[in-house]
């Protein structure tokens, strides 16, 4: 090799906007003999790479040949694809300086020998990996933030990240890096938008009022018009009153924000209106993270559980074909519910209810100990499977550790699982199911739960599941319920689903989604990606 990123004669033109960066000229061979340059640069490869055991392997394999800085047309398309894609690392709101690429072209211009060349060569290997493993894997470790994100973050290997770059051409491959999801691609366009608004001042005054109803007038209707119209939610207007075309604008805003649409700007539609630019934008950069957690194939079919909307969906390639109200873990430690994948198995009709021994003993024993008789509907069991006769027990005699009994319930309409429940086996003992508690799919906010997902509407949820093995899946359905038995209905195609947590989300068709932080996780997330150095680079807006 004889091409010295640092002699004095080099002009190195790298053409990138915001960084100048192009390709690395050839220069004449230096006077060392040819051997010696490439043993110097192979032992310095060797060196560089000896405390990543699978980049030094990588290199091994590889005779030690260089990925970066060669003289062809090839390395040269390699180092200005990376270099463009660290220069714009914040489009995907990742941290700038964790790649260092200012330290990285001083590296490149100052090498003066090829064992400063063999250096900069690993250097620019360990950019890509860590680029490419954030971007396309995330950079933080989701239980490290929160003990509830049970997501197992699939990160490729080193050989894979580099084969890809070997096999490809450069920029096509850096392409291909980041989650390919629809989603992504949609959160990536918000992210620019929301950006480019808060250049341009936000959505310009809050509004100063406490609640603003159809019929109202004044300054404060004046500032939530002027408000909507910035958002567009409203054409251009000289109201000066709480019209119909007002109110249809703040319901249209409401079912936006996952608020009742009542078209009355009360305390929680106010709240979410003066909620700044800045902080949308935090919720889209953590639900690009979250993306990035998302990063394999979520299945032509799946079911999308978002817990801070309270809501189960399910889509067939990216369109919903299927939605309803849930309810969620409440907000109490032990009771939220956890984000994870699994793939739905089956449905079980008329369930049986065994209630979980955490329940059992924190809940249910120190009701019977005051009264045998409470909770009657519930039904003792020994080890041996038998029923108990309550008036059998001293409940007294037992607590949390050492409680013998199984409860359950059997199906009814009067079960704490309802008529059915849907199954995706997990350690975390976590399912959809039916409920009696009809009632609070009425409110806003909908976190009672101990953990699992109930549904507003479970039947048609499996009609929709059914319908793709029976001809009539209602009327099979019926027959089985009508039976009052506890019936097992496999699905002959498993269901991948994803329980999930978005404040900021979109849809195919549509403006982009807003809900609130139930859990205080995006806030968590946010804050752990601006100590790993993310940050907005806007005004307050």
């Amino acid at each position: 090799m004889n091409l010295a990123f640092g002699h004095p004669r080099i002009r190195d033109l790298f053409r990138i906007v915001p960084v100048v960066l192009s390709v690395l000229c050839v220069l004449p061979a230096w006077s060392v003999p040819a051997a010696a340059q490439e043993a110097a640069f192979r032992q310095a490869v060797a060196e560089a790479a000896a405390e990543d055991r699978d980049l030094a392997t990588f290199y091994q394999d590889q005779t030690y040949r260089p990925v970066w800085t060669g003289e062809s047309a090839e390395h040269r398309a390699r180092r200005q694809a990376l270099v463009q894609v660290l220069a714009r690392v914040g489009v995907h709101g990742l941290p700038a300086d964790r790649y260092d690429l200012d330290g990285l072209m001083s590296a490149m211009a100052e090498a003066r020998s090829q064992r400063d060349l063999g250096q900069v060569e690993v250097a620019l290997s360990q950019a890509y990996l860590r680029y490419a493993r954030d971007v396309q894997s995330g950079v933080l470790v989701p239980s490290e933030v929160d003990g509830d994100i049970k997501r197992e973050v699939v990160r490729r290997d080193t050989a894979a990240l580099m084969a890809g770059l070997l096999t490809d051409e450069p920029a096509r491959a850096m392409r291909k890096l980041p989650p390919q999801s629809n989603e992504y691609a949609r959160l990536l366009k918000q992210k620019l938008r929301l950006e480019h608004l808060i250049t341009e001042g936000g959505w310009g005054p809050t509004v100063s009022a406490e609640k603003l109803r159809p019929g109202d007038s004044g300054p404060a209707v004046i500032s939530l018009r002027n408000r909507l119209i910035a958002m567009g939610y409203l054409a251009r207007s000289a109201a000066q009153t709480y019209d119909m075309r007002l109110q249809q604008a703040v319901q249209a805003f409401q079912t936006d924000h996952g608020l009742e649409p009542d078209g009355v700007a009360g305390t929680t539609t106010l709240a979410a209106l003066n909620m700044p630019a800045t902080e949308r934008l935090k919720s889209v950069i953590v639900a690009m993270e979250r993306e990035r957690w998302l990063s394999e194939e979520r299945g032509q079919r799946h079911i999308l559980v978002n817990l801070t909307d309270f809501s189960a969906r399910i889509l067939d390639n990216d369109a919903v074909t299927f939605a309803t109200r849930a309810v969620i873990g409440k907000n109490d430690q032990n009771r939220r519910s956890p984000e994870f994948s699994d793939e739905m198995e089956h449905m079980v009709i008329n369930p049986t209810w065994h209630v979980p021994y955490s329940i059992a003993v924190n809940e249910y024993l120190p009701q019977m100990q005051r009264n045998p008789g409470a909770a009657s509907h519930l039904k003792l069991y020994n080890r041996n499977g038998r029923e108990v006769s309550r008036g059998a027990v001293n409940f007294g005699a037992y607590n949390a550790r050492n409680f013998p009994f199984a409860i359950k319930q059997p199906p009814s309409e009067r079960n704490a699982l309802g008529l059915v429940k849907f199954m995706f086996p997990n350690k975390y003992n976590i399912y959809l199911h039916d409920t009696p508690q009809k009632a609070l799919f009425d409110m806003e906010k909908r976190d009672f739960s101990h953990g699992c997902i109930r549904l507003h509407q479970p039947f048609d949820f499996a009609y929709a599941l059914l319908a793709r093995q029976e001809s009539d899946p209602k009327a099979f359905f019926q027959s089985v319920l009508d039976t009052g038995r506890e019936t097992y209905v496999q699905l002959e195609e498993h269901v991948p689903v994803h329980i999930i947590y978005r404040t900021a989300f979109t849809q195919a068709q549509g403006r982009p989604q807003y809900r609130g932080d139930v859990y205080g996780r995006d806030a968590r997330i946010w804050s752990a990606l601006e100590k790993a150095g993310v940050s907005l680079d806007a005004p307050q807006g």
